[in-house]
């Protein structure tokens, strides 16, 4: 049903602004709108929008349990900006007891399908109930991270989800972007301006060196897409 809706909202929102379309979409979906951030310089820049316009969007976030520090930081400096909530997925307790105990601390090491795992129990299973009652997922993708990213449009329906999925700045520019944050005030993570583009769990990223692709920071010891799950 959601998938056929997507033409529709395509054309609805034509010419409008990102304010414009985020409010759109809370209107004619009313509490079943949310945006996801893991506080990454992209998602600063639509928690902007939605907070800076106080719509009635859900904003949350998966806290993996293996967060830096300097992610902490930013989650606490944006409830400080905006004055507003942020809701917060965990892992389910067991499950990562269970991983940790029968396989160890550092299991997502062994192999790709090792670290699929751990990106599974820590975070795909709380994204889906994060999704349980949403029909629009707003996400701060752009399509210069990566190159499964490139022929993303603003709109699409995710079937993994059962839901329509909005990407506002997927079309900007890095400078664009940081250009916004600087001008609005914005809080960011401190770790963009010491060579990490792209921030997850801190076992699993690093810097990336002068000329790297931006994504290779993440999951630096294996050859794959560079994704965990949730977007591809």
């Amino acid at each position: 049903m959601l998938e056929s809706q997507l033409h529709n909202i395509q054309n609805e929102t034509e010419g409008m602004s990102i304010e414009e379309t985020l409010s759109y979409l809370a209107s004619k979906y009313p509490s079943r709108v949310a945006f996801s951030t893991s506080f990454g310089e992209e998602d600063q820049v639509v928690s902007d929008f939605i907070f800076k316009n106080d719509l009635p969007i859900k904003v949350f976030t998966l806290d993996t349990g293996r967060l830096f520090k300097e992610t902490y930081d930013v989650f606490y400096k944006t409830t400080l900006k905006y004055k507003k909530n942020i809701e917060t997925f965990f892992p389910k307790t067991e499950s990562v007891q269970e991983l940790m105990t029968t396989k160890g601390s550092h299991s997502f090491y062994d192999s790709v399908e090792a670290r699929k795992e751990c990106c599974g129990i820590r975070k795909m299973e709380p994204l889906g109930r994060a999704l349980k009652d949403v029909d629009i997922w707003i996400t701060g993708l752009r399509a210069e991270q990566s190159e499964n990213r490139h022929d993303m449009g603003k709109f699409q329906y995710d079937s993994k989800f059962d839901c329509i999925k909005y990407n506002p700045i997927i079309d900007w520019k890095y400078d664009e972007m940081k250009s916004f944050i600087a001008k609005n005030g914005i809080p960011y993570n401190v770790l963009h301006d010491k060579g990490f583009p792209s921030i997850g769990c801190a076992p699993c990223t690093r810097a990336v060196k002068e000329g790297e692709d931006i994504r290779s920071g993440r999951w630096w010891w294996e050859i794959s897409k560079k994704e965990c799950g949730l977007h591809g």
